[in-house]
């Protein structure tokens, strides 16, 4: 997936130069020139913050149009959308967050995400914050979650709820993957 490439029609449609967009996510214009170029891989919360300063959010960014004609109620695996590709490294250790979205979300008022996090993986040095409420259980493995100035461990069987415009990060402290089903409304992520 080129995502510098549709950072930059991102920003261009919003008719902002490199340099705004870096001031306006917290970045260096470097960084932007080098994300537009495809020559290095934000984290989540990076992309986040140069999403939100084009007002895209990420589920926009990702989504794939659904067919008009017939409305979509049910989806196979492989038709999820991944909001953070593959090749996207994050964290301190380069692993890789996946963050699958079910169906297209900016058609509707509900986001849902299959999260995978491999061990020492996380979204990112910067905490995440959108408009919404969001939730999740842990189907697997274990994540610790900040929110705010509080810290949780959760386990499998466990879940969150809270405010997304309080900054959040997830981190995979665990051994093996952990896995979340997690829901967003709206679906500003």
């Amino acid at each position: 997936m080129d995502i510098g490439g549709r950072l930059k029609a991102a920003r261009e449609s919003r008719g902002m130069s490199q340099r705004e967009l870096a001031a306006r996510a917290g970045m260096t214009n470097g960084a932007v020139s080098m994300i537009e170029q495809n020559k290095t891989s934000p984290s989540v919360s990076s992309l986040k913050s140069l999403l939100d300063a084009v007002q895209t959010p990420l589920s926009a960014f990702f989504s794939e149009v659904e067919d008009a004609g017939t409305p979509k109620y049910f989806y196979t695996a492989d038709e999820f959308i991944e909001l953070s590709p593959q090749d996207m490294g994050l964290g301190k250790d380069a692993s890789r967050v996946s963050l699958r979205q079910l169906g297209n979300a900016s058609s509707h008022s509900l986001q849902v995400l299959h999260e995978t996090y491999p061990p020492g993986a996380d979204t990112g040095e910067q905490m995440l914050s959108h408009q919404a409420e969001e939730a999740g259980v842990v189907i697997a493995g274990i994540i610790e979650i900040t929110v705010g100035d509080q810290v949780r461990v959760l386990n499998r069987g466990d879940g969150y709820l809270f405010d997304s415009r309080l900054p959040h990060k997830f981190r995979n402290i665990g051994d093996q993957d952990c896995v979340i089903i997690s829901a967003c409304t709206p679906p500003t992520f």
